[in-house]
Formats: C-alpha cells, sequence, structure tokens
C-alpha cells in the first residue's frame, strides 16, 4: 500500500537531513548549476557567466555549509565563521551589484 511507503520515507529523509547529506546534496546541485553556467557562457555565449553570480553562489553555498553545520551539531565557532564569511559574501555582493549598476546606468 502506497501510504506505508510514504511513511516510510519520513524516517529516511529525517536521517538524511540529520547527517548533513541532504545539504551535501544541494551542494553538489549548486556545484553543477555553476559548471553549467561557465560552459553555457563559454561555449554558446549564453547566460551571464560565472562573472556576474560567482558571489551570490558562494554565499548560498556558505549558508548551507550553517545549515549543514548546524544539523550535524558541529561546534558553534564553526557556525559562527561560516555564517560571518556568508555575511562577508553578501556584502561583497551586493557591493558588486551595485557597481554594476552604475556602470550600466
Amino acid at each position: 500500500f502506497m501510504g506505508d511507503s510514504v511513511a516510510a520515507l519520513g524516517p529516511l529523509l529525517a536521517r538524511a537531513l540529520r547527517s548533513g547529506l541532504m545539504i551535501d546534496l544541494i551542494i553538489l546541485l549548486v556545484a553543477f548549476e555553476a559548471l553549467l553556467l561557465w560552459w553555457l557562457k563559454r561555449s554558446q555565449n549564453l547566460g551571464p557567466g560565472l562573472g556576474s553570480v560567482w558571489p551570490t553562489l558562494v554565499s548560498g553555498v556558505l549558508l548551507l555549509l550553517v545549515a549543514r553545520a548546524a544539523l550535524t551539531q558541529a561546534w558553534w565557532g564553526w557556525v559562527a565563521l561560516l555564517l560571518a564569511l556568508a555575511g562577508l559574501s553578501h556584502v561583497l555582493d551586493l557591493a558588486l551589484q551595485t557597481r554594476r549598476g552604475r556602470r550600466g546606468a
């Protein structure tokens, strides 16, 4: 019966989250996205390429690492460091976007 298999999925997903596996898979997807953006720009001249989105991707990955560290009960210092780095990356992203906006205006 389908309800039983769905119910069995809950504990499996909970273990995948607690172990950090789910976050690892999402980080792999982000890495694939970065490679795809690079390839599309280089071979097809499509999309923004990595030049304009790398700070966004870096801050996103850092936030994912914060979530992973918290879910796996890592030392609070690692959580704080990763969170600070994510914040710095976000500020850099905003500064670069503002700079690009001024040049384009």
